[in-house]
């Protein structure tokens, strides 16, 4: 899978998933650290990567797009160490593929996960 972690994301949280055979870059690694969400986004969309964030910004702009959209993988956790966050991200990859694939909003928090299909209904 294709994942783009936004700058709040760990570096080594990416690195993590590299490890694991994953696609994935941060924005850091391109310079981009200054790209505005709604570009982030649409880069996201162009490079088919699930876009790695703490912004719950990227989950607005998801389900407002229309047309080409992505999935967004939101962490909501009290505990933002990257210890903890690829502990939750294990399991978002073992239980939460098939969404991911077919795009959905999936918000990570400490007690529970929950995914939204997109796109959303009006």
């Amino acid at each position: 899978m294709r994942f783009l972690a936004d700058m709040g994301m760990d570096v080594r949280v990416v690195e993590w998933l590299r490890a694991a055979g994953h696609d994935a870059t941060h924005l850091r690694d391109e310079n981009l650290h200054r790209l505005p969400d709604e570009d982030i986004f649409t880069k996201a969309v162009a490079e088919r990567r699930v876009i790695l964030a703490f912004d719950l910004d990227f989950g607005e702009i998801a389900a407002m797009a229309s047309g080409h959209v992505t999935s967004v993988v939101l962490f909501r956790l009290r505990n933002t160490r990257r210890t903890n966050v690829i502990r939750r991200l294990e399991i978002v990859l073992r239980d939460f593929m098939e969404p991911l694939e077919s795009r959905a909003v999936v918000l990570v928090e400490e007690s529970r996960i929950r995914v939204r299909p997109l796109p959303l209904k009006r």
